[in-house]
């Protein structure tokens, strides 16, 4: 299930999230350049390495949060990059722009600590984003749990009847990646193969992301106003994905 886009939109402008990404993109444009000329070794650099963790916390403290802007391929990179524009500007929008930064490095914290908690002698360098960001989508869960996101349609057949596209409501979204996870990791833990995916550390940044979510949120009047009327404008609309002259964004 690939979201593409939520119908939620923000009243101001994302410029954190936006900043996030373009450090996340312009960092693993280096480390990319720099392995194409031999140096394979970034990731075992600069990311966190239980184990090395374990020997020099005072010396290995700062990759819990370095790691969180490594990728290990352009796959990588690409879907952390895309729930991160999906569903960063909402909670950014909630925080404001210092507490969301503030809210996203304890996420990407939390996300290591997790994944480390788990295997403090694992010799496996742990990168990427994807902590930190699903800290950003437990936060979206809370704030927007009835959101619609337009997913890809998964049945080809279905096209001709659906379209390409279908929405399905925050919760549901954010439920499945949940579930996933969940399954991932305990299947992780009883020796099957999880293909390198850190998902404790998935698990630690969205209850991060739970946890945090209420203090870091701008508690003004104004700010209850706008969830509300986000509320009525998403729950009333009569298709989630249509343009305002009544027909489908594709179209």
């Amino acid at each position: 299930m690939i979201p593409l886009y939520d119908q939620n939109p923000a009243s101001t402008r994302p410029f954190v999230t936006r900043t996030l990404i373009y450090v996340n993109v312009v960092v693993f444009l280096l480390q990319w350049w720099l392995e194409m000329r031999g140096v394979p070794w970034v990731a075992e650099a600069y990311g966190m390495v239980p184990s090395r963790l374990s020997v020099d916390p005072l010396g290995e403290w700062p990759k819990l949060l370095g790691s969180a802007f490594l990728h290990g391929g352009w796959a990588h990179l690409g879907w952390n990059m895309l729930f991160l524009h999906i569903f960063g500007d909402n909670v950014e929008d909630r925080m404001g722009r210092d507490r969301y930064l503030v809210f996203y490095l304890l996420s990407a914290f939390a996300a290591a600590l997790a994944q480390y908690a788990i295997d403090p002698l694992a010799r496996t360098p742990m990168v990427g984003a994807s902590g930190a960001i699903a800290g950003v989508l437990g936060a979206y869960l809370v704030l927007y749990p009835r959101a619609p996101i337009a997913v890809v349609n998964p049945i080809l057949p279905l096209w001709l009847l659906m379209g390409p596209l279908f929405a399905l409501p925050a919760w549901f979204v954010v439920g499945m990646w949940f579930l996933g996870n969940v399954s991932g990791g305990l299947a992780s833990l009883g020796g099957s193969g999880a293909g390198g995916v850190a998902f404790f550390a998935h698990l630690g940044g969205f209850c991060a992301g739970l946890l945090l979510v209420r203090p870091f949120q701008r508690a003004t009047a104004r700010d209850s106003r706008h969830t509300d009327r986000a509320t009525t404008r998403v729950s009333n609309r009569r298709g989630a994905f249509w343009k305002n002259d009544g027909g489908p964004f594709w179209k």
